[in-house]
């Protein structure tokens, strides 16, 4: 939630999310030609594992809270051809992993309180693929993929409000920093979530592209850094789109929306994104 308004779902999902569409040539991580053949099995937790997709659609939602008996967000998933799907605000107890629907979800929450908490869930095709997950807390987890030439490791977070004192905002950047410092540095790392930030639309070479929106507060500031840091782009400013197509969060009156949600990835892998933008509805 933002200093200045709140999350606005519809029914169960959030307004408006990230999605990301991967370019073919990323299609052999998951062991597949250009053309849909297998080039190679992957091992999972079931059987080897064949993937015959072109593309494959990563998102990232805040749900405000979800329903741990009916995943209603499963059946968004296979309406909007989601392969992995990030959530924040999930507001569960405990952690874990359970499939659902033909689906694989890992989760993380406080112990008692339901408070934070985040998700990752993945489809059938990619759940046989995955070679576990780490739940570090109730703002991030992470989960790798095995693929060809590379794996593939998603890290989602949910980071905190500005409004909070400073150490807990300190505490969350040492900890997804501590994920990333233990990913292996090979594979290819995509970063999604709720990062309560405005990176602005001033352009920081290598970082940012012009396409955003607002300006820059201290918590987007921070999160720049943050990608310099760490050889990160943030995906979202990188394509031209309307701006209903970039803002991620809109406040109670609707007056104000800020693009606050925004996923990154190693900047070896700037060109291999296809497109990233918000959509209005689920």
């Amino acid at each position: 939630m933002s200093p200045s308004g709140q999350k606005v779902p519809t029914t169960l999902l959030r307004k408006s999310r990230g999605r990301v569409r991967v370019a073919p040539d990323l299609m052999k991580w998951l062991g597949q030609s250009r053309d849909g053949h297998p080039t190679a099995d992957v091992f999972g937790w079931e059987r080897k594992v064949r993937c015959c997709k072109e593309h494959f659609n990563i998102e990232t939602w805040n749900v405000r809270t979800m329903n741990q008996g009916k995943l209603d967000v499963i059946n968004e998933m296979t309406r909007l051809n989601i392969d992995i799907l990030g959530i924040s605000e999930l507001k569960w107890t405990g952690m874990g992993h359970f499939t659902s629907n033909n689906h694989h979800i890992f989760y993380c929450g406080q112990e008692s309180l339901r408070r934070n908490g985040v998700a990752i869930i993945v489809n059938h095709q990619v759940g046989k693929a995955v070679l576990g997950y780490y739940p570090i807390n109730d703002r991030m987890i992470s989960i790798r993929i095995q693929g060809k030439p590379f794996n593939i490791t998603v890290i989602q977070v949910y980071a905190p409000t500005m409004d909070v004192e400073e150490a807990e905002i300190v505490q969350f950047y040492e900890d997804i920093q501590h994920m990333i410092d233990i990913t292996p540095r090979k594979d290819v790392t995509i970063l999604i979530g709720d990062w309560n930030a405005k990176v602005g639309n001033q352009k920081t070479p290598g970082i940012t592209g012009k396409f955003c929106l607002g300006v820059q507060n201290e918590a987007g500031e921070r999160l720049v850094v943050f990608c310099q840091d760490n050889s990160l782009v943030i995906a979202n400013t990188l394509f031209q789109q309307p701006p209903r197509r970039l803002y991620t969060w809109t406040s109670p009156d609707g007056q104000y929306r800020n693009q606050i949600d925004y996923i990154l990835c190693s900047q070896t892998w700037r060109s291999s994104r296809r497109e990233c933008k918000s959509w209005l509805a689920a």
